[in-house]
C-alpha cells in the first residue's frame, strides 16, 4: 500500500483563525508534538511576514529531527529568499510558493493577465528550486480554475522544478467527486520524467473538508494538508485527525496508510486547543469530549455487550484512556510529575511547584481526579505574565447591594507586591471583568464569553473561554482559564484575553499573514 504524507499547516494556515495568535515557544512546542504525532511535513509559517514568523520558521527548521519543514512564499522573489534562509538548517528543507489562478483572483486581487501569471510561476518555481531541493507549488483557488489553464499552471510549475503540486479548494467550494475529477484530470495530462506528488488542501466552508481530502486521494493525492482540530480561516481546514483515523478504520477502502501514531492524537489536539484558546467542540468526530459517548438505553446496552456494536473507533487508538488517577492528596511531587510524562503533558520546570500545590488543592475537593482534569489544571496552571511582570493572584467579592456585586481583583507583580481593583457589576462576571478592564486601564470588546465543564459531576473544574477585540486594531483574541471555581477560570480567561492587547498595544502591531495579499489557501 501506499503510505500518504500529512502537511499540517497548523502553524501556519492554523494561525489564521480569527482570535488565534501562537507565541514563538509555542509555536516550537507544537511542532515538537506534531513531530512525536508522526506528521511528514511541517509548514512552520510565513517567514516573510514579520520578523516573528521568520524566526519561528528557523526555530522550528533547527529543532526538527525528522520531520520536513517548510516556509511559505508567494511567488515573489524576495518571500522566496527569506523562506530560504529560514529552512536552511532543516533536516529535509522545503519550500512552498503559490499564485492564484482562478479568473476572479487574477482580475481583482492579483490584476495579472493568465500569461503574466504563467510567466510567474516559471521564474519564481525555477528560482526557489535552485536553492533548495524539495519544491511544492499550489495554484491558490485552484477548484475555481478553469480546468485547461489549470493545466497548464500545474505543468508549468512541474516543468520548472516542482516535486509537490498542491491543489487547494481555497474557498471550500468543491465536492467529493469534482474534487477527485481534478486530480484524476492532472495525473492523466501532466508529462513528467519524475515522480511528482499531488497534494489536497481543503477548507470547510460547506462542511466537505474530511470528505473532499479523503476523495482526492480516492483521486491520486499522495499528501494530505490540514490542521490540528481542524483550525484555519474561516470555517478552518480538513482536520487531520479525521483524515487520519478515517484511513485507518477504512483501510479495506482506501488501500493506503497513514503516517500517524495515533495514539498521540488526543495530545496533539489538547496542546493545540491550550494554545490557540479555542475549545475542541464535544460533538467533534474523533477528539471531541462526547466522541466515545453513549446516551441511549439502546446503545448502552449494545456498548456493554460487545463495544464494536456501536464504537467504530476505540479510545485507546486515540490516546484516551477510561482510568481515572491514580493518585490523591498524599501523592509525592514525583508520582504526579511521573503521570505528566506518562500522558505526554508538557510543562514548565519553572511551574512544577505551583502546578503541584494546584492539583493538592483539587484533590481536596474531588474525589476521583480523571486525565481530563489533569490535563485542564496543566493549560490553565501555567503562569502568565503581562507586559508589567503582573499575575493573577485571587478575586474576591463583597456583599451586593441593590442587585449590584463588586469584585476586588489581585494581582501579584514579579517583586510579589500586590495590587488590587475594584469594580461593581449587574453580576459577578460583569463586576470581575470590569475590575479586569481597571487593573489594565485599556479598552478591549467582549465578543463572546463560555463556560463548560471539563468532566461530569458537579465537583467538575470549569473552563472559560473569552473572545475580545482590541478595537485599536481590530484584532481578535481567544484566551482562557481553568479552575475548580468557574468565577475564578473566568477571570483567568479575561485576564490571559487582556495580556494578548496589552502586549499588542505595548509594541505595536506586527504585521502577520492577514496582512499580505493571498495568504488564504
Amino acid at each position: 500500500m501506499d503510505k500518504i504524507q500529512f502537511f499540517d499547516t497548523t502553524l501556519r494556515d492554523g494561525e489564521q483563525t480569527p482570535g488565534v495568535s501562537f507565541s514563538i515557544a509555542e509555536k516550537v512546542e507544537i511542532a515538537r508534538q506534531l513531530e512525536k504525532w508522526g506528521i511528514t511535513v511541517i509548514e512552520a509559517g510565513f517567514p516573510a511576514a514579520s520578523p516573528d514568523s521568520f524566526e519561528a520558521v528557523k526555530l522550528i527548521a533547527e529543532a526538527m529531527t525528522t520531520t520536513s519543514v517548510t516556509g511559505l512564499a508567494r511567488c515573489v522573489i524576495s518571500d522566496i529568499d527569506k523562506a530560504v534562509e529560514a529552512v536552511k538548517h532543516a533536516k529535509h528543507p522545503q519550500i512552498h510558493v503559490f499564485i492564484a489562478t482562478s479568473p476572479i483572483h487574477m482580475e481583482y486581487k492579483l490584476k495579472m493577465t493568465p500569461d503574466e501569471v504563467i510567466a510567474q510561476i516559471t521564474k519564481c518555481v525555477s528560482y526557489a528550486r535552485e536553492r533548495v531541493e524539495l519544491v511544492e507549488f499550489s495554484p491558490e483557488d485552484a477548484t475555481r480554475t478553469d480546468k485547461d489553464f489549470l493545466l497548464k499552471a500545474v505543468q508549468t510549475a512541474v516543468d520548472a522544478g516542482a516535486s509537490f503540486i498542491n491543489i487547494p479548494d481555497t474557498v471550500g467550494f468543491t465536492q467529493p467527486e469534482e474534487y477527485k475529477a481534478i486530480f484524476e484530470f492532472l495525473i492523466a495530462n501532466v508529462k513528467s520524467d519524475r515522480e511528482i506528488i499531488y497534494s489536497a488542501h481543503c477548507h470547510d466552508d460547506l462542511g466537505q473538508a474530511t470528505a473532499n481530502s479523503l476523495a482526492a486521494i480516492r483521486g491520486g493525492a499522495r499528501r494530505i494538508e490540514g490542521a490540528v482540530n481542524g483550525l484555519g480561516e474561516r470555517a478552518g481546514n480538513a482536520a487531520l485527525e479525521e483524515v487520519a483515523v478515517a484511513l485507518h478504520i477504512r483501510k479495506d477502502f482506501y488501500q493506503v496508510e497513514q503516517p500517524l501514531n495515533l495514539s498521540e492524537t488526543m495530545n496533539t489536539s489538547e496542546l493545540v486547543s491550550q494554545y490557540s484558546g479555542l475549545p475542541v467542540p464535544k460533538n467533534k468526530a474523533v477528539v471531541g469530549g462526547n466522541a466515545f459517548a453513549h446516551e441511549s438505553g439502546i446503545h448502552q446496552d449494545g456498548v456493554l455487550k460487545n463495544a464494536q456494536t456501536y464504537e467504530i473507533i476505540t479510545p485507546e487508538l486515540v490516546g484516551v484512556k477510561h482510568n481515572s488517577l491514580p493518585l490523591g492528596k498524599l501523592s509525592g511531587r514525583h508520582a504526579f510529575t511521573d503521570k505528566l510524562d506518562q500522558l505526554g503533558i508538557t510543562y514548565e520546570a519553572v511551574a512544577v511547584a505551583d502546578l503541584f500545590e494546584k492539583f493538592k488543592k483539587l484533590a481536596d475537593k474531588k474525589q476521583n481526579i480523571t486525565d481530563a482534569d489533569l490535563r485542564a489544571l496543566v493549560s490553565g496552571g501555567q503562569t502568565v505574565k503581562n507586559a508589567s511582570g503582573f499575575t493573577f493572584a485571587s478575586v474576591k467579592f463583597d456583599n451586593s447591594k441593590h442587585g449590584e456585586h463588586t469584585a476586588i481583583v489581585t494581582l501579584v507583580n514579579q517583586e510579589n507586591e500586590t495590587y488590587e481593583t475594584t469594580a461593581t457589576g449587574r453580576g459577578s462576571i460583569d463586576a470581575i471583568f470590569k475590575a479586569i478592564d481597571e487593573a489594565f486601564d485599556q479598552e478591549v470588546r467582549l465578543l463572546s464569553y463560555m463556560v463548560d465543564a471539563v468532566t461530569d459531576g458537579t465537583d467538575a473544574q470549569g473552563s472559560a473561554h473569552v473572545v475580545i477585540e482590541n478595537p485599536a486594531t481590530g484584532t481578535i483574541f481567544n484566551a482562557k482559564g481553568v479552575d475548580y471555581d468557574v468565577l475564578t477560570a473566568s477571570a483567568q480567561a479575561y485576564m490571559n484575553a487582556n495580556i494578548l492587547v496589552q502586549k499588542e498595544n505595548a509594541q505595536g502591531k506586527i504585521t502577520t499573514i492577514h496582512a499580505h495579499d493571498g495568504i488564504k489557501m
